[in-house]
C-alpha cells in the first residue's frame, strides 16, 4: 500500500534558528512596514470599518480567510499568526458579543500593536470578545476540542516542524470544527539553497510547500472535506511560482465518522479546474461520493496522484499532482 507519508521536517536545531530570524524578521516588521510582505489582499470595507488604520498598515498575509469562513454569531475562532490583529478584529464583529476570538502570535511587537488597537476596536464594537495571547503554532495555548474555526494567513510556510501544526490545529478545533488557511503554496519542492536564505523565509518563499505536501500534512492528521481554492500568483523567485492558496478541511465528528464507515470520497487535485471521470463531474478540491469500483480505478497507476480516495479500504495514490496549470 502506498501510504501518503508526510514530508520531513527539519532538525530541532535548524527549527530554533528558523524561529529566531523569523520573529526577528517580524518583530522588524510591526515597527517599520516591509513592502516585501505585502501580498495585494482586498478586504470589504465593511468588514474592517471598525479597525484603526494602524493595523491596516501592519497587516502582513496572502487572502482573507476569514471573510470565507462563515462564521456565526456566538462561535469560538483561533487566528495562528495573528500579526497586529487584523482577522481577529474582523471576526470579533462576525461572531458577536456571545462569541470569541485568539489571536497567537509569537512575536511580542506584534501582540502589543494588536493588544493597542483591540481596545478601540472594543470601543467601536460596544462588546469585548477579543484576546491575544503569545504561542507557537506548534503549540497553541488552546484547550483540546474547544474551538469553531481555526484561521491563519500565510503563517503555516513560516514553520519548520509544519506537521506538528496540523496536529495542534486538530487538537484544538471541536468535532465538526474547521480549518480554513491562506498560505503561499510553490509549484515545485524549494531546493535546499533557498531553504537556507533568511530574508526568503520572512518572506513565505523558502518554507512554502507543495500542495502536494500541505495537502499530505492534512490528511495524515484526519482532516477530511479538504476544499481547494487557488487565488493568484504571488511571486516568481528563480524560475519557481509561488502561488496563494485558501484550503479548508474539516475534523468530522465520531458520529459524523460512524455514518460515512462505509463512503467513499474522492477528492480532485488537479492539474485542471474540472474533470468529468465515468460520468461524473469533479470540482478541483470537491469531495465526491463514490463506488468501490471507481475507487479502485481512481486508485491505479494510471491515475495515482489525480484524486485523493479517503477510505481505508482502498489503496491511497502515492501523492496529488502539483502541476496545476488552470492560472498564471
Amino acid at each position: 500500500m502506498n501510504d501518503i507519508e508526510p514530508c520531513c521536517d527539519n532538525d530541532s536545531d535548524k527549527e530554533d534558528v528558523s524561529r529566531k530570524d523569523v520573529q526577528n524578521f517580524y518583530s522588524n516588521a510591526a515597527v517599520t512596514t516591509q513592502e516585501s510582505l505585502c501580498c495585494p489582499t482586498d478586504y470589504n470595507m465593511n468588514d474592517v470599518s471598525h479597525i484603526p488604520n494602524e493595523v491596516l498598515k501592519v497587516s502582513y498575509g496572502c487572502g482573507s480567510p476569514v471573510g470565507r469562513a462563515g462564521l456565526q454569531e456566538g462561535q469560538t475562532m483561533v487566528d495562528l499568526g495573528s500579526g497586529g490583529g487584523i482577522d481577529c478584529f474582523i471576526a470579533a464583529k462576525l461572531v458577536g458579543k456571545t462569541g470569541h476570538v485568539y489571536g497567537i502570535d509569537m512575536t511580542e511587537e506584534m501582540l502589543n500593536i494588536a493588544r493597542k488597537n483591540a481596545k478601540q476596536v472594543v470601543n467601536n464594537l460596544g462588546y469585548n470578545n477579543l484576546e491575544f495571547m503569545q504561542g507557537f503554532l506548534e503549540n497553541i495555548p488552546i484547550a483540546d476540542m474547544s474551538v469553531d474555526l481555526v484561521t491563519s494567513n500565510c503563517v503555516i510556510n513560516l514553520s519548520t516542524k509544519k506537521n506538528d501544526v496540523f496536529k495542534e490545529v486538530y487538537r484544538i478545533l471541536k468535532p465538526g470544527g474547521h480549518f480554513l488557511i491562506a498560505d503561499i503554496i510553490s509549484e515545485v519542492e524549494v531546493p535546499e539553497k533557498m531553504r537556507n536564505n533568511k530574508a526568503l523565509w520572512g518572506e513565505c518563499i523558502s518554507g512554502a510547500l507543495t500542495l502536494k505536501d500541505f495537502l499530505n500534512y492534512a490528511y495524515n492528521n484526519q482532516f477530511q472535506g479538504l476544499h481547494i481554492q487557488k487565488d493568484y500568483l504571488w511571486k516568481e523567485v528563480e524560475g519557481i511560482k509561488f502561488y496563494s492558496y485558501t484550503i479548508e478541511g474539516y475534523k468530522f465528528s465520531s458520529k459524523e465518522k460512524s455514518s460515512e464507515d462505509n463512503s467513499i470520497f474522492a477528492t480532485y487535485a488537479g492539474p485542471f479546474e474540472s474533470v468529468v471521470f465515468q460520468g461524473t463531474k469533479f470540482l478541483l478540491g470537491d469531495a465526491v461520493k463514490i463506488d468501490h469500483k471507481i475507487a479502485k480505478i481512481m486508485s491505479s497507476h494510471s491515475y495515482s496522484g489525480q484524486f485523493i480516495i479517503t477510505d481505508s479500504n482502498i489503496e491511497k495514490p502515492a501523492g496529488v499532482n502539483t502541476e496545476i496549470t488552470c492560472c498564471n
